[in-house]
């Protein structure tokens, strides 16, 4: 039972940041506007949140210090993601190439300050945010040991991103706004709703959540932020496509994914996966390969948004 609990626990952290992120994915791409972007909005807010971190963590004790990161993370992640907004937009530049631009960006400007403020590009920090035990969460039968000990307080803010994220874009007249400006702008025009603000909004809850999602993933998985993120970015887009822009269809898209993750980076932890002669090599490569082969097989019968990466321009109609 103990390698069960210890298996989800991993597929947790694993599968946390790749829900946020493709969330993320999803506002933009309801939009209109193709996200490519992702991996590097990452790198960004990962490196704001870490750095806050790495400088006021002896000041700032404990969880707050990490609640403060992850609002900083989310404010560099959404300043970011306007100048894809803008290239997109009011530029109308191919999307994939200003988001190729924005991911060759992030990472050079994350050692290059990282160089200026330290010497070197690697950002250090203690990692004393894992909650061993919940107090009273933690001691119920099964559940307890699932989702309440050695947990990050950012596994529960991924359920609750999930949760709005599935009220916002279904239940609200932004949402519906929002997926109209992705199916059909002239439509959404025609009716008197703003095109480049809507877009505008997607794209910017979309960098919000990938910053978000850059720190998410470092925290748990490593002691210093090296300028990557290990192309999570990547996989989230993975996610999204194989989630079907859907949210809950991006929950069990993230979580498949994750548990290949946790088994890639955790098999010398499982006994019955130790005793198999498979290379370690082979282990960390499975999660990409199977997400080319699920790609493969899907994405004939994916169903995009149809205005997707397709400029508008507002004043032609």
């Amino acid at each position: 039972m103990s390698v069960i609990y210890f298996l989800v626990q991993q597929t947790m952290t694993f599968s946390i940041p790749l829900l946020i992120v493709a969330l993320g994915g999803m506002f933009s791409e309801r939009g209109g506007i193709v996200n490519i972007a992702l991996e590097g909005i990452m790198v960004i807010g990962a490196f704001a949140g870490i750095l806050f971190i790495h400088l006021f963590q002896g000041a700032i004790p404990g969880q707050p210090v990490l609640i403060i990161a992850i609002i900083l993370s989310a404010a560099a992640g959404g300043l970011i993601s306007l100048a894809h907004a803008y290239a997109s937009i009011n530029m109308k530049a191919d999307q994939v190439i200003s988001g190729t631009a924005i991911n060759m960006f992030a990472a050079a400007f994350a050692i290059y300050v990282a160089r200026l403020i330290r010497t070197v590009q690697q950002i250090p920090f203690n990692n004393q945010f894992r909650i061993a035990n919940a107090p009273v969460l933690g001691s119920i039968p099964v559940i307890g040991p699932l989702l309440f000990q050695n947990a990050y307080i950012t596994t529960y803010l991924g359920f609750i991103i999930l949760a709005l994220s599935s009220v916002v874009l279904y239940k609200t007249r932004f949402g519906l706004r929002l997926r109209a400006c992705g199916e059909h702008p002239q439509a959404a025009d025609s009716v008197g709703v703003n095109v480049y603000k809507m877009r505008y909004a997607g794209v910017f809850i979309s960098g919000v959540l990938a910053g978000i999602g850059g720190l998410v993933f470092v925290v748990p998985t490593s002691t210093e932020f090296n300028a990557t993120v290990s192309g999570y970015g990547f996989l989230a887009l993975a996610v999204l496509i194989f989630g079907q822009w859907k949210p809950r269809r991006i929950l069990f898209a993230a979580f498949f994914f994750g548990l290949l993750k946790a088994m890639a980076s955790a098999y010398s932890g499982i006994s019955f996966m130790q005793n198999v002669p498979i290379p370690s090599n082979v282990y960390k490569m499975m999660p990409y390969i199977v997400t080319l082969i699920v790609l493969a097989f899907t994405s004939k019968n994916s169903q995009a948004p149809r205005a997707e990466g397709v400029p508008y321009d507002q004043g032609g109609r």
